[in-house]
């Protein structure tokens, strides 16, 4: 599972702000019914199966739903993923590479579907509420229907209902966090942070 992969899966996984005092399970579907738009600051590590960091990365995110987002990867290397509701592009910015997906093809029935579309969150995901452990409130998603090397994914919630932690396991051993700060719920995001338009001379890849 590569780092856009990764990357669209927690799409569906940023419940910003949600109910005050409430537990996992109460944050989780407060944010479906209530948060429309977000904006955060995000670090993500990515550990294989002995917990050895392989990967370290940080950066910005936007998303208004259904189907709109952007995920400006700052370090270690300077990547860009906006879907527009309709296309997913991903932009290698060293590389000077695009590739183009369709927004269904690229997020299949993978959790990001939840953020892309109204579904109701039961009806693709088994949910286990774990309690508080430490300052945060956890939850843990099963998919229903297993697709690609995705297991399962636990949400780390502040008490008062902001998410503010990501760990997601796969198939091969590996565990992927993403730690989220400065985060905005249904702020205003101006249309034009949705849309791409390839870079001259850019290598265009169609998947």
């Amino acid at each position: 599972m590569n780092l856009y992969q990764r990357t669209l899966f927690f799409l569906s996984l940023l419940m910003f702000s949600c109910m005050a005092q409430a537990g996992a399970m109460e944050s989780l579907e407060s944010f479906v019914k209530d948060v429309r738009k977000s904006r955060a600051i995000f670090s993500q590590i990515m550990l294989d199966k002995n917990a050895e960091i392989i990967q370290e990365a940080n950066g910005t995110m936007l998303f208004e739903r259904p189907g709109k987002f952007r995920w400006d990867y700052e370090k270690p290397y300077e990547q860009l993923i906006i879907g527009d509701g309709e296309t997913v592009w991903f932009y290698d910015i060293d590389l000077n590479q695009v590739t183009v997906r369709k927004l269904d093809i690229a997020i299949g029935s993978s959790p990001a579907a939840l953020l892309a579309g109204e579904n109701a969150i039961e009806a693709n995901f088994d949910l286990d509420e774990i309690g508080l452990q430490g300052e945060l409130e956890w939850l843990e998603a099963k998919p229903r229907i297993k697709e690609g090397s995705f297991e399962s994914v636990r949400l780390g919630f502040t008490q008062t209902g902001s998410l503010k932690k990501v760990i997601l396991h796969d198939s091969f051993g590996q565990t992927t966090v993403i730690i989220f700060s400065n985060i905005e719920k249904n702020p205003y995001l101006e249309p034009e942070l949705f849309k791409f338009t390839p870079p001259k001379n850019s290598d265009v890849i169609s998947d």
